[in-house]
């Protein structure tokens, strides 16, 4: 059946290819995003790949009033909110700026929903909300400890996310904790392109390949992993924003608020990633250690089981073909949407 939805965050890496998932699959698409990390060209591809058109609307959701405008203008069936800063790094250095925006966007997005009606919301969290896990796979039911203010501001929304499902019938939430997406579109149009100086393992690698940087640090391999680097859950973002699309399709059947984990279940290490790159690229990606980073943790990854019974979604593509794509998007674009 086909909906309305607004996607904040919608010119961002997942947002984008969500958005052309979306508009693939029938949906009509409302963008309100600041650009404050993303590229109104990328939902210019997103038009020409799909062969269809959405609305942009260029707005921060910390506008409350603005933000209220978008959402009064459009008869939104459902609302995907992936609009948020995302650096675990940055976030330590800038906590003020990652709550305001994580958490004050989050508040404001609410109210204008619950001002004009709308009770069908999707959220982009993360695995980031697990803290260091006592055990693995990392299971729903866990105990949740942000180890970061990224990771804490995620917490905090979604802790306002079940207060608001308590508080009054009606709402129809969904939390989806996002292990580590990588790769690109296969069409190589759009991907990821990081402003600065990337903070992901996979567009730091690609963007070795390619030139722009000399090598990869490796952030410590002295961890209990099977190489001593970090493990960790990729998972193709097609597959991620697919797991999206089943979402939207299970929210009127979802009472209240429940979280999913979208991971595929295998850790790939640090070293396995760069592999995986050289493979797919054919060239040699020079890595280096350096010091492990403050709060890493050794090894993370999901018990997807829940979303594949609930969702009936489950990761297809492997880390040889998430590489192949990111490989096909960097090449085609080697400094991102800014040519």
């Amino acid at each position: 059946m086909s909906q309305t939805i607004l996607v904040t965050g919608g010119a961002g890496y997942i947002g984008s290819h969500c958005c052309l998932e979306l508009l693939e699959a029938g949906h009509r698409v409302v963008v309100l995003d600041n650009l404050s990390n993303s590229s109104r060209e990328a939902l210019v591809r997103v038009e020409e790949l799909s062969g269809k058109s959405l609305v942009f609307e260029q707005v921060d959701l910390r506008d409350a009033a603005e933000t209220s405008r978008v959402v009064c203008s459009h008869a939104f069936d459902a609302v995907i909110h992936f609009a948020g800063l995302k650096a675990v790094g940055e976030s330590a250095e800038i906590p003020l700026q990652y709550y305001d925006n994580n958490v004050s966007g989050t508040l404001n997005l609410l109210a204008a929903m619950r001002k004009h009606g709308v009770r069908h919301l999707v959220f982009s969290s993360s695995c980031t909300v697990y803290g260091n896990p006592a055990s693995l796979p990392i299971r729903e039911n866990f105990p949740l400890s942000g180890a970061s203010p990224y990771g804490r501001s995620k917490l905090m929304v979604e802790q306002i996310l079940r207060d608001v499902a308590r508080s009054e019938p009606g709402w129809h939430l969904m939390l989806l904790r996002y292990f580590n997406p990588i790769g690109a579109h296969p069409s190589g149009r759009i991907g990821e392109d990081p402003s600065g100086t990337p903070d992901n393992l996979a567009p730091y690698v690609m963007q070795v390949a390619v030139g722009r940087r000399e090598h990869v640090r490796v952030f410590g391999n002295d961890y209990k992993t099977r190489d001593g680097t970090g493990v960790r859950d990729f998972i193709h973002v097609v597959d991620l924003v697919l797991g999206h699309i089943a979402a939207l399709d299970a929210l009127e059947r979802t009472e209240g608020c429940v979280a999913y984990n979208l991971g595929t279940g295998t850790g790939y290490s640090v070293l396995e990633v760069i592999e995986a790159a050289r493979r797919a690229t054919g060239r040699e990606i020079p890595a280096k250690i350096v010091a492990r980073r403050p709060g890493d943790i050794p090894e993370c990854y999901a018990d997807p089981a829940m979303a594949l019974e609930t969702l009936g979604w489950r990761a297809t593509r492997g880390l040889d073909e998430m590489m192949v794509d990111a490989w096909r998007w960097q090449k085609a674009n080697p400094n991102g949407f800014h040519e």
